[in-house]
């Protein structure tokens, strides 16, 4: 079992969680890709994903996702696992906060894969997330905030680390 890790990075924190989330799951069980340098070629090598984008000021895509945007339509992920994390900032841009893992994910639903990694709302503060879940329970990935909650990063990855991995398991 391979994973493919594919991240946008414009100020190197979505680099540095991608990084750690490779260290929590194994080096040799993830590979790890830039899609600024890499592009989303690679996707197709692998049956599970793992893809991380941020949000930009007031709800935007990451500008290495946004440049590939159109590209995500041509890419078959209908049999893939897919985990999705992002980063936002929930003081600062509360009305948008990791909007862009909505997105994402809303962009790749309609291939029907099999999405994993749902993280419970609770514990955050924002007013609105197109990353939430119809009951508002959860975002359909991973959120992070490196802006106003970065002493809890480190251990929401490390457990929602484990959580793919069990995901991931019980899928195979």
């Amino acid at each position: 079992m391979k994973i493919g890790l594919f991240y946008g990075s414009s100020t190197c924190y979505t680099e540095i969680a991608a990084e750690k989330i490779q260290a929590e799951l194994g080096d040799s069980l993830v590979d790890l890709f830039n899609i600024k340098d890499q592009g989303l070629d690679k996707v197709n090598d692998y049956d599970i994903l793992i893809l991380g984008i941020s949000t930009w000021d007031f709800g935007e895509l990451q500008e290495d996702w946004g440049k590939l945007w159109d590209q995500i339509d041509g890419i078959d992920v209908s049999d893939k696992i897919i985990a999705i994390f992002g980063l936002g900032d929930q003081d600062g841009y509360s009305e948008w906060f990791v909007d862009a893992v909505g997105m994402l994910h809303e962009k790749l639903l309609p291939q029907s894969p099999k999405f994993i990694g749902y993280w419970p709302t609770e514990g955050y503060q924002f007013e609105a997330s197109k990353a939430v879940t119809e009951d508002g329970e959860y975002f359909v990935g991973l959120a992070l905030d490196e802006d106003t909650q970065y002493e809890l990063s480190d251990q929401r990855i490390s457990d929602w680390s484990l959580q793919i991995l069990e995901e991931i398991q019980s899928l195979l």
